[in-house]
């Protein structure tokens, strides 16, 4: 598959932005007091709504991770292409 430079670095920002806003919702997801049976931040047992969100903000990050490299390997191999063309 041919990827251009600019499609590489579209994907490697999507990375990027995936672990810029996630961890900051983990923290707001682990200071609810919803995600925490007795209403205290930190007190266990957690409650169904803190496991969805940390299944859904690690499953984003992920993606978001493989997303990211693939952006990153695709840019170098545009990169290598380009130094392959002779004028």
């Amino acid at each position: 598959m041919v990827l251009s430079r600019g499609w590489a670095l579209f994907l490697t920002g999507v990375g990027v932005w995936t672990w810029v806003i996630w961890p900051r919702f983990a923290v707001a997801i682990w200071q609810d007091p919803r995600a925490w049976s007795t209403g205290t931040v930190g007190d266990f047992p957690a409650t169904g709504f803190l496991w969805i969100h940390a299944l859904l903000i690690g499953a984003s990050l992920a993606i978001g991770t493989t997303v990211g490299v693939l952006g990153v390997r695709g840019w170098r191999a545009a990169g290598r292409r380009a130094d392959r063309v002779e004028p």
